[in-house]
């Protein structure tokens, strides 16, 4: 065995649990968000769905929120955690004694900006890889934005989100054009 073959095997945690991290904005979780996470879940001991806090970007519902659905819509899943993060996720990965990153991979636009993330993940954590998972096909299209902006103008979303959050985009819109 080689030095890197060593340093490998090192670096692979013995006993305990095999923990993922799903990192994300999840504004709002969609069906393919929760392909993603059912075939994950299958993966690990626990994964752990964690919203992303960005301040950079203007979300739709808050972050509590986005908690609180993602807890109602994966409460059949015993190994899935919901929590949320606003440090870097190596930092983040590093706290959660995970060493997994589970990413949905929907286009070529995506890889390629995943493994940026990626790249720059195993830079600053190395004890964390990234694994991708490929979107299924069925939903290699959708977005939260294109859910966003269909819902915002009254279309239908029940392909493309669980039923409790189609009723909490009605209410959102809802309240949103009657202020």
């Amino acid at each position: 065995m080689n030095n890197e073959q060593s340093k490998l095997i090192q670096s692979v945690p013995t006993g305990g649990k095999r923990i993922a991290v799903y990192p994300g904005s999840f504004d709002p979780v969609t069906m393919g968000h929760l392909d993603i996470i059912h075939r994950a879940a299958r993966q690990f001991d626990t994964l752990v769905v964690s919203v992303l806090n960005n301040m950079s970007k203007k979300p739709l519902f808050s972050v509590e929120e986005r908690v609180e659905q993602l807890k109602q819509v994966t409460a059949d899943l015993p190994n899935v955690e919901i929590d949320s993060f606003r440090d870097l996720l190596a930092n983040y990965i590093r706290e959660r004694e995970a060493h997994v990153i589970v990413r949905g991979i929907r286009s070529v636009t995506d890889f390629e900006y995943e493994l940026q993330m990626a790249s720059i993940n195993r830079e600053l954590n190395p004890d964390a890889e990234t694994i991708f998972m490929m979107t299924n096909p069925r939903y290699s299209y959708l977005s939260s934005s294109m859910v966003k902006e269909i819902a915002r103008f009254d279309g239908p979303v029940s392909d493309f989100v669980p039923p409790l959050i189609e009723q909490e985009l009605k209410l959102k819109f809802g309240a949103m054009s009657n202020s």
